[in-house]
């Protein structure tokens, strides 16, 4: 056909378009149920293409993970900077919350994926995961100083809220009413007026070090201490 020839704005043409997003849907599906380390092959053959088609459009397993979710990566930085710009910082702090929550359970290999994005290999992530980071311990700040946020909240808190999140999605995928409501505990249980005692000391965690791709083959393999 004639509109398999002609290029469109982004330089491919229809049918390797056509590709292009049959691969990341399937990439999708596949991370999902075995994790961002799956076989590329695997992610081809579910995509009904060839391997050589797969590697002409991702030559990188970082560059098919980061395709496949780079429309859910954008909505994080979004909101982001939309909670940063909100007039009430808590609100801000609650709908970046819950945003984030939200893709965990609408994408379930994004999680790993939401890790991988924050590597240490080019100076240009790195300097993206520090200006999230930065970004959101703002927010925090923010968030505590109108007196909404409990005192005690450290960012690192965040991890702890993806991890417990991911584990109930992953045992629980399609019940989107368990989310919500254990996202809505957590936020309730952030709330200044609810602080009642004080925590224990914040954990070390981190977002580039979250063992959120538990169900990965290496991690399966990984001996217990």
């Amino acid at each position: 056909m004639e509109s398999s020839r002609i290029a469109a704005q982004d330089g491919l043409r229809a049918d390797a378009r056509r590709n292009r997003e049959r691969v990341l849907a399937a990439a999708r599906a596949v991370f999902a149920e075995h994790g961002i380390d799956a076989p590329m092959a695997t992610v081809a053959r579910r995509a009904g293409v060839g391997v050589a088609t797969l590697y002409r459009h991702f030559p990188t397993r970082d560059a098919l993970v980061r395709g496949a979710f780079a429309q859910q990566m954008d909505t994080c930085v979004q909101a982001l900077t939309k909670a940063l710009a909100a007039p009430d910082p808590w609100q801000g702090f609650q709908q970046l919350i819950e945003t984030v929550c939200a893709l965990q359970r609408e994408e379930r290999g994004f999680p790993a994926a939401f890790v991988a994005a924050f590597p240490e290999n080019t100076s240009k992530h790195a300097q993206s995961r520090q200006r999230a980071e930065r970004d959101f311990t703002t927010l925090v700040r923010r968030a505590q100083a109108s007196g909404a946020l409990r005192a005690d909240f450290h960012p690192s808190d965040l991890a702890v809220v993806l991890l417990a999140h991911c584990g109930l999605v992953n045992t629980l995928p399609g019940d989107g009413a368990a989310s919500r409501r254990l996202v809505a505990y957590l936020l309730q249980s952030f709330r200044a007026d609810t602080a009642n005692q004080p925590l224990p000391p914040p954990t070390a965690l981190a977002l580039r070090t979250l063992p959120i791709a538990a169900d990965s083959p290496q991690r399966k393999r990984a001996p217990r201490a």
